[in-house]
């Protein structure tokens, strides 16, 4: 099964077949309207845009062989042509849209800059781990793999309260006899009880959730996070881990 589209990014394929059959329907309605596509006036403008779109589109897709690209190529001309009749225009979408879904199906590309957290802010910190982390956490959030996401998200939240705790001098405090940092719990419970600053409101409601929906991910048997466990959640990572990097002094 093909991955879920982020946002405003669907498959190059869809965004071509949407395309077509708008070209087609602008041209039906020229044709009721009884007015032509070469010359200068709404509908063929409209399909001069939607040529142009389409051309675009085209060049982000990818085939197996030079004759497949030919061949799609040859379906796209005659669908966003003005001059193709019809009856042509109508049998080049339908292929097209065939092929589309056969031969030329793709999903959407991941995005590593889009998902639970900017990478731009963690690149501020100028601590490459953070983007590393925060680059596989998006992509696989963008991806549609909402476990591998959680976790990472989990890590995020555990490293940003160690640079917290670092960044404020008192990292004794977070680890055991053995000089080990605790588990993510303890840390958990260690940030929201430290009086060396104060944390706001909304850092102390979310932070237990954020945690909850990585160790279920982590360790349950029959958990599988899915997007709308963790899309809720985006709006409160911005706000934990940015908050805790300002403590730590990165931000």
């Amino acid at each position: 099964m093909a991955a879920s589209a982020a946002p405003n990014q669907k498959p190059a394929s869809e965004r071509l077949d949407e395309l077509a059959r708008a070209a087609l329907d602008a041209a039906k309605k020229a044709k009721r309207h009884k007015v032509g596509l070469r010359g200068d006036n709404f509908y063929a403008n409209k399909l001069a845009t939607l040529r142009a779109d389409a051309t675009n589109v085209f060049r982000s897709l990818s085939s197996s062989t030079a004759g497949d690209s030919s061949a799609i190529a040859e379906l796209i001309d005659a669908a966003f042509s003005a001059t193709t009749d019809a009856r042509e225009r109508t049998k080049a979408v339908q292929e097209l849209c065939y092929n589309l879904k056969t031969t030329w199906r793709s999903t959407a590309v991941p995005r590593e800059d889009e998902g639970l957290f900017p990478l731009s802010i963690l690149a501020q910190a100028k601590r490459g781990y953070l983007v590393t982390v925060g680059r596989q956490m998006n992509g696989s959030f963008t991806s549609g793999w909402f476990d591998a996401a959680a976790v990472m998200m989990r890590r995020l939240i555990e490293i940003a309260i160690i640079e917290a705790f670092e960044g404020k001098g008192i990292a004794a405090k977070i680890k055991d006899t053995s000089g080990n940092y605790l588990q993510l719990s303890d840390l958990i419970a260690r940030t929201l009880a430290e009086t060396t600053w104060t944390l706001s409101r909304n850092t102390k409601k979310i932070l237990p959730s954020l945690r909850d929906v990585g160790h279920m991910s982590a360790h349950g048997r029959y958990f599988t996070a899915k997007l709308e466990d963790l899309e809720p959640l985006k709006p409160g990572c911005r706000v934990v881990v940015e908050e805790l990097l300002h403590h730590a002094g990165l931000l």
